[in-house]
């Protein structure tokens, strides 16, 4: 099942963004069988990150939230905000994201 999971960043969070990468760079490493697409949001200008969107193939919704809870950005206090919801594959172009 696709979960798509929303974080916003807190304000201001920009230096624990930073201090936290490297762990959350390391997780993500560890969860490649499930993840289908995994990325920040971003300030229009593209300058600041906002938060991270990421989408899972898990088996419920109660993986989707381990992966949440597991991620640093998460459990480092990084994000105000997070939204786990159960999506179905509609339109589906992953060659398009080669263009971003």
């Amino acid at each position: 099942m696709l979960y798509a999971i929303y974080c916003v960043d807190k304000p201001d969070a920009t230096a624990l963004r930073t201090e936290l990468r490297p762990p959350h760079q390391k997780y993500l490493a560890t969860q490649t069988d499930i993840i289908v697409l995994a990325g920040a949001t971003q300030t229009d200008d593209g300058e600041t990150a906002t938060g991270s969107m990421f989408i899972v193939n898990v088996d419920g919704r109660k993986e989707a939230e381990a992966f949440a809870k597991g991620d640093p950005f998460n459990s480092g206090g990084l994000f105000e905000k997070v939204v786990v919801t159960r999506m179905r594959k509609g339109h589906w172009h992953p060659e398009n994201g080669d263009k971003a």
